[in-house]
């Protein structure tokens, strides 16, 4: 791809369905690197509340970053919500003195609001099969088609996703979860397990520890989960997550498990460097067919051994790789599980070939291939990546730049 590069005079307007303080992931991993050469406006879905008054709360997160949050009355009908919706996005337009920009849409609810504007190139980020989620809105699959009608570029959170989607629009292209390396390679070092710099809740755990970091909802496999924490009660279960979605009380209980909560990304690599073993004890169901998870390349370049059960994107590259093993039955994840902490640990080889793997993936090369394809699409083209698999991409036409047309008057 020749040297083609998004002018820092365009601001980037991101319509999420993840608030910016939940989990560190994908949309904060991009979004952060972007705000280095541009304005970058991360709106949130609204609040609703006991305020009279519909309005927006703006808070820089440093560099070029604001995050927007809607505030919105309770008792608001959807036609309203929308309304007001589309009212603050052009005030947020107006007041920022936002003239060129880009839409970039994680969500496609945030459609009926977004209409009304005009932008230089519409992205759509398209990072999990969210109609397939508990709770999807029954709009929701209408709504994507739309969006991928309106988009310019689309990209997806994984391979397999890339997989269902790629007929559906003719400039879509695969970015599988990325890694800062460095950030958790610090989980290498012996220091880290100093009792010193231990964690407080976690040193507290003795032992074997075998632990989950990430969001605890309908795609964890809580009877797997459960049925590990059994078979081995010489192991300690550690689950680093917010609940969401569940139930708490339907989480499994034992003296082995311990869920110690939602913990700060900048905190992770201390509690990775206790465990021997990292898990991704997903369910097999509709919500998981298309995941990709980041926490997969970021336990490895905390150089842990790694279980996962069948997921596609797990399997494809990691489990062809040699690199995490694969297992779904309790009785099946436990063997894994010791043959993994038995030969990974002490295999220079295993870290040898993890390292070469993650070497050329790093969520600054992701934005930055991003930021290429964005840019083409700016100049009304588009250009087949090499994450591509060969697609013949055609020109794709872009939307007509400008103000929204409640500003244009």
């Amino acid at each position: 791809m020749e040297n083609i590069t998004l002018k820092p005079h365009l601001d980037l307007l991101v319509f999420s369905h993840l608030r910016w303080n939940f989990v560190f992931q994908r949309p904060q991993h991009l979004m952060t690197r972007f705000a280095r050469s541009r304005r970058v406006y991360f709106v949130e879905e609204p609040v609703f509340g006991e305020a009279a008054f519909a309005s927006l709360d703006v808070v820089g997160q440093g560099d070029g970053l604001k995050v927007v949050t809607p505030q919105l009355p309770r008792d608001l009908s959807a036609s309203q919500a929308r309304e007001e919706l589309e009212r603050l996005v052009s005030e947020l337009i107006f007041q920022e003195r936002i003239t060129d920009f880009v839409s970039w849409y994680y969500t496609p609810m945030a459609l009926p609001f977004t209409r009304h504007l005009y932008p230089q190139a519409v992205v759509y980020d398209c990072m999990d099969e969210l109609s397939l989620f508990r709770g999807a809105p029954a709009q929701l699959v209408e709504l994507e088609e739309e969006l991928l009608g309106a988009a310019d570029v689309v990209f997806t959170g994984g391979q397999s996703l890339y997989e269902a989607k790629q007929t559906r629009h003719k400039n879509i292209h695969p970015f599988p979860s990325s890694i800062e390396r460095a950030h958790f390679a610090a989980a290498r070092d012996p220091g880290l397990r100093e009792k010193s710099r231990r964690p407080a809740d976690q040193a507290r755990i003795a032992g074997t520890k075998v632990g989950f970091c990430g969001v605890i909802d309908e795609r964890m496999d809580l009877e797997l989960v459960a049925g590990v924490a059994k078979l081995r009660p010489d192991w300690n279960l550690i689950m680093i997550g917010p609940v969401v979605k569940i139930d708490p009380a339907s989480l499994p209980r034992a003296s082995n498990l311990h869920y110690l909560g939602m913990k700060p990304y900048a905190e992770l690599p201390q509690y990775l460097s206790g465990w021997d073993l990292a898990i991704l004890p997903f369910a097999r169901n509709e919500a998981t067919r298309f995941i990709s998870p980041t926490k997969t390349p970021e336990y490895l370049a905390a150089g842990l051994p790694v279980v996962s059960t069948s997921i596609r994107d797990v399997i494809r590259p990691y489990g062809e790789e040699g690199l995490v093993y694969i297992a779904d039955s309790a009785e099946d994840f436990v063997r894994a599980g010791q043959s993994a902490m038995d030969g990974c640990r002490k295999d220079a080889a295993w870290l040898k070939n993890v390292d070469a793997f993650l070497a050329p993936r790093s969520w600054d090369s992701t934005a930055a291939q991003m930021e290429k394809l964005i840019a083409r699409a700016v100049e009304g083209e588009s250009f087949e990546m090499p994450l591509s698999a060969g697609l013949a991409l055609k020109p794709w036409t872009v939307a007509q730049p400008v103000l929204s047309r409640s500003l244009r008057a």
